[in-house]
């Protein structure tokens, strides 16, 4: 069976078209990522705004056309954070599902926990018992999920998110000393607050999904240009995302857009994001995380009926 996933998230709408034999995923025939920015501004107003709502809907435009070539009649989206916290997101869902006949599906956090699990998992031994945190730093939030083999034990969704964090503290370019500490400083109390320490204490392995995590693999490596295959399965220390957290945070926003690895779409919020990983690595003691392009792309293309 053919099935196309758009996840349309708070800072970015992808595209997933793949074959799906037997609950497992088969051939990728389509992988997207446009930055879209839908939730920006929606922490300090509350709504989608109509600006952003349209650059989603030119890019639906696109991925309809796709999907349509590719001859995918099983075709649905994802919305998240931006989507369930906004005054007018049930509207913006229908109009999705209205204009480009894409079944639409704003996920609840427990949901949001499940397909990350599901796809993040979905290629690893099910008998491999070593407690996992799945990272997913999103635009409006961030996923924690913990569990043992394709068990999910824990999850949290908490409002630590890229675009979230970068409009309520980043406001100088590069980033002021005092803006950034302010930012780790919300960051380490909200995931405190979310995960109970001894969650914290009992996770070995984190595999990190998403823009944030897949950035820091591609400007590790310099790829240019990106390379999915490079990414998958690349582990980057901890102390290696504090450096380059540094380095991006040191240079204006001209500049990191030219950082060698990095979408230049990503620069304005890339900052947030490692901070947010970092933090995260810290307070569950981990000095690596695993990266993987399994995502909840994947785990909605198996797991969401």
């Amino acid at each position: 069976m053919r099935r196309a996933v758009v996840d349309i998230g708070t800072n970015s709408t992808r595209l997933f078209i793949v074959e799906v034999s037997h609950g497992r995923i088969g051939d990728v025939l389509e992988r997207r990522t446009e930055i879209t920015r839908l939730g920006a501004g929606v922490d300090a107003d509350g709504r989608l705004s109509d600006e952003a709502m349209e650059r989603v809907f030119a890019v639906l435009d696109s991925y309809r056309e796709l999907i349509d070539a590719y001859g995918v009649s099983d075709a649905v989206a994802v919305l998240t954070s931006a989507v369930r916290d906004a005054a007018n997101g049930s509207e913006f869902a229908v109009a999705v599902g209205s204009g480009w006949q894409i079944e639409p599906h704003v996920l609840t956090g427990d949901e949001e926990a499940r397909l990350t699990f599901l796809g993040a998992t979905s290629e690893r031994d099910p008998g491999d018992r070593t407690p996992l945190l799945v990272i997913d730093i999103g635009g409006g939030s961030t996923e924690f999920v913990i569990g043992t083999g394709r068990e999910m034990r824990f999850h949290v969704s908490n409002q630590a998110g890229v675009v979230r964090q970068t409009e309520r503290f980043i406001h100088s370019d590069p980033p002021a000393r005092p803006e950034l500490e302010a930012l780790a400083a919300d960051v380490r109390e909200i995931v405190r607050a979310g995960v109970p320490e001894e969650w914290r204490r009992a996770v070995q392995h984190a595999i990190g999904v998403a823009g944030t995590a897949t950035s820091m693999a591609s400007i590790a490596q310099e790829l240019e240009p990106y390379d999915p295959d490079k990414v998958e399965g690349y582990v980057v220390s901890a102390s290696a995302v504090g450096d380059i957290c540094h380095r991006l945070a040191g240079v204006t926003l001209a500049e990191r857009r030219e950082v060698r690895g990095l979408h230049p779409e990503r620069a304005p919020t890339i900052v947030a994001g490692a901070i947010i990983l970092l933090e995260t690595l810290a307070l569950f003691g981990l000095d690596e995380v695993e990266v993987s392009e399994h995502d909840i792309l994947r785990g909605a293309a198996l797991g969401l009926r």
